[in-house]
């Protein structure tokens, strides 16, 4: 039943023929053999089955209470969730447990979704491979597939199978590798720069990252305030969309969260492409990209257009800079959240006696990995008096016109615009960690952090 969608899912329930628990079982079964691939850090397999009970009870009644009543999720282990450890992956957070839920987490479990567990990603989200966690690095399920075992073997034929992977992608890889192996239906990550499009792409699910502000960030253990966004990752276009329906809209407890009322998004089963009007930034041909990714981005032009859609090529100017201007506000804001973690009031402390400084000091080198101070460090110079204005101000200045490139393209009028998602297809892991992690980092959100800076909403599409 796994190969369903979840509103399939929902009326197999109402008919009779599926439970929530039976359902809830195999997903839990699914954890555990997929054990391996380390998508999760913590499976909530108590509270699951609870919560597929209760969802049992209310189908027997008639009375579900939604079209996600019963439907398994899993959720980054950067939202906080009540009596749930939130670990951001790091031993600084390492045993912390919330009081609270993240609003995204409570408006699933108000419509009797099951938490199946929390999934692994990059420290604190401050990657794009979701190899630099405490708990070891997420594998890519389609490493396992008899397709990639036959390429590989064709081409490396003394590989080893233990440690000839590719990632998943980052930061939000636990929850792509889960939504992929088929252990939950949907699940939510977090994205900045693209750390829910780009571990879709790699994990061949859907990506979305909504429009800044259509979700509540609240109870998101946040890394850039103004970039932000709670991500949905699904099996299918529609299953995002319903997810989306229920999560987005005004949150007393998020001032930036849009005032207007939400109505549900759905599909129509036949979308007319005929009045569509589709931009290809002609500066998205970045150094780098493969000729496999170049080649699908057209055939995913040609099939628009022969499917009705008008096809044009638009320029965004200042996409050059924007990877720059992006780690340089990216690392500041860093600097300025990071702040919070000084081992007084909660997560790791060091025990050390000697003075304050020196507590502060060593619950930081041993509560952060070298990414993470990596970026404080860099984030503080940024925002050194004398540095202000020559990098951070500046930055803002690009991040504006970035903005207005995405403002005129659709005053032009452009309905979307199409691009990659990544340069290339998923690298193998021991390629992978052979470059540092801002290396990877600018190579890996070059077509996505954009968005982000923008305040748009993106799909993951090549």
């Amino acid at each position: 039943m796994l190969g369903i969608s979840l509103r399939e899912a929902a009326a197999a329930f109402r008919l009779g023929q599926l439970t929530p628990t039976e359902l809830c079982r195999k997903c839990l079964a699914f954890i555990r053999e997929t054990s391996f691939l380390n998508a999760y850090i913590t499976v909530t397999e108590d509270v699951a089955l609870k919560q597929a009970a209760e969802a049992d009870l209310r189908f027997d009644q008639g009375k579900p209470l939604g079209v996600l009543d019963g439907i398994p999720f899993a959720i980054k282990d950067n939202f906080s969730t009540k009596n749930i450890e939130t670990t951001c992956a790091s031993q600084m957070l390492k045993g912390y447990i919330p009081p609270y839920n993240a609003t995204v987490v409570q408006r699933l479990l108000d419509q009797g979704a099951v938490l199946m567990g929390k999934t692994n990603l990059d420290e604190f989200a401050m990657g794009s491979g979701s190899t630099d966690s405490i708990f070891g690095p997420v594998k890519n399920p389609w490493s396992y597939s008899k397709q990639f075992r036959e390429k590989r073997k064709a081409c490396c034929p003394d590989s080893n199978e233990s440690s000839d992977w590719v990632i998943t992608g980052g930061s939000s890889g636990g929850s792509a590798a889960s939504v992929s192996a088929g252990t939950c239906y949907v699940a939510l990550g977090s994205d900045t720069g693209g750390s829910t499009r780009n571990p879709a792409c790699h994990c061949g699910i859907v990506g979305l990252k909504p429009t800044y502000g259509l979700v509540s960030r609240h109870g998101l253990i946040p890394l850039v305030n103004s970039m932000d966004v709670p991500g949905i990752l699904a099996r299918c276009v529609d299953d995002a969309a319903t997810v989306l329906g229920v999560i987005a809209g005004h949150d007393p407890q998020d001032a930036t969260t849009i005032q207007d009322h939400i109505l549900p998004f759905t599909l129509p089963d036949v979308i007319d492409l005929s009045k569509l009007c589709v931009g290809i930034p002609k500066e998205y041909h970045a150094p780098g990209l493969s000729s496999e990714i170049l080649s699908i981005w057209t055939k995913a032009a040609d099939m628009m257009e022969k499917a009705g859609a008008k096809v044009v090529e638009v320029s965004m100017p200042h996409t050059r800079y924007s990877i720059v201007c992006y780690h340089v506000l990216c690392t500041a804001e860093v600097a300025s959240n990071m702040a919070r973690f000084d081992g007084l009031e909660y997560g790791h402390r060091a025990d050390i006696k000697d003075s304050t400084e020196a507590m502060y000091s060593a619950t930081r080198r041993g509560g952060f990995n070298d990414v993470v101070r990596g970026r404080i460090l860099s984030g503080n110079f940024f925002l050194l008096k004398q540095n202000y204005e020559k990098y951070f101000l500046k930055a803002q200045k690009v991040r504006r016109l970035i903005a207005d490139d995405f403002v005129n393209a659709f005053k032009s009028g452009v309905d979307i615009l199409l691009t990659p998602t990544t340069l290339g297809d998923a690298a193998p892991y021991l390629d992978f960690i052979q470059e540092d992690n801002r290396t990877r980092s600018a190579q890996e959100d070059v077509f996505t952090q954009c968005a982000n800076m923008a305040g748009k909403h993106s799909f993951k599409l090549l």
